[in-house]
């Protein structure tokens, strides 16, 4: 099948490799020319038999939203455009009704794998018209790992069902990686443990607690076991924020992914101004010291 690719980051680039190893003729655009296949977005649509097939994997918000807009304009009626990156899900309507005008169809999918993808496949989460995700399936078939396809694709449901699916999952991700985290402070804080990474590795086969990313942490503690190259200071790719909303909206309880969420603007305060309140109302009513800040110094 002949797919254009818009966008060729750590995840797009991977995509485009893994995609030619199953067999697929991709043509890859983007604005750096040392990665890109074609010098323009009009010249990769050009390239394209039709009707043709383009998936888009630039960063959520206006990037998108121009790329389908430009799109818009270049494709045919009858062609498809696929979009693969974190976009909200409120915005897939949006999008789908833009290309509709045009007689273009529209598929969210959200995409899990990371850089580990062209390696070991990706999970696909889809939304969108039935026949739509059949037309798709030799592309979906190519990305995600070998094996039942249940295991790994989804199609969730209509348009924007995907990017709601992948936008659930990592906000499970953020409570995971927030439970590892908080486990592996704790175990680097008692003197009585001698080996932090050998007991988190000992972790991944048979425990209940065996996970991928409990797999990624035991190896960068092995690149650095303490850490010592790398900063607290955490984003958040917005994902978190919008299933913590989606939760409220839904009256939903989810203490864990909240709290995780929290957790990472917290790494982002050098110096918390609600944990120096906590300090200050713990002197006022009970006495208890308090440890000052250091002076800053002038000149």
């Amino acid at each position: 099948m002949k797919l254009g690719l818009v966008g060729l980051g750590r995840m797009g680039s991977n995509m485009r490799e893994r995609l030619r190893e199953k067999g697929h003729d991709v043509i890859g655009y983007d604005p750096n020319p040392d990665v890109s296949d074609t010098d323009s977005l009009e010249e990769l649509v050009e390239a394209l038999p039709t009707p043709c097939v383009v998936w888009v994997m630039v960063p959520a918000g206006d990037p998108t939203r121009r790329v389908i807009e430009q799109l818009s304009r270049l494709l045919d009626p009858g062609d498809l455009v696929v979009e693969g990156g974190n976009s909200r899900f409120t915005d897939d309507k949006i999008h789908a009704a833009r290309l509709a005008e045009h007689d273009i169809s529209y598929v969210d999918c959200g995409v899990s794998g990371g850089v580990w993808g062209r390696q070991n496949g990706y999970a696909l989460m889809a939304g969108g018209h039935e026949g739509d995700i059949a037309r798709l399936m030799p592309i979906f078939d190519a990305l995600r790992p070998e094996g039942e396809r249940a295991d790994s694709f989804v199609h969730a449901g209509g348009v924007g069902a995907g990017h709601y699916a992948k936008m659930v999952h990592n906000g499970i991700e953020y409570g995971l990686m927030q439970a590892y985290a908080e486990g592996y402070e704790l175990l680097a804080a008692e003197d009585s443990i001698t080996d932090v990474q050998a007991v988190l590795r000992a972790w991944t086969q048979g425990t209940v607690v065996r996970s991928w990313l409990l797999d990624l942490l035991v190896q960068a503690l092995s690149d650095d076991p303490d850490l010592a190259a790398i900063s607290g200071y955490t984003e958040d790719s917005g994902e978190g924020r919008w299933t913590v909303e989606e939760a409220i909206a839904h009256a939903v309880p989810a203490p864990v992914i909240s709290a995780a969420l929290f957790a990472r603007f917290a790494s982002r305060q050098d110096d918390s101004p609600a944990m120096k309140a906590v300090s200050a109302l713990r002197q006022q009513f009970g006495g208890h010291a308090v440890r000052h800040a250091e002076p800053v110094g002038i000149g």
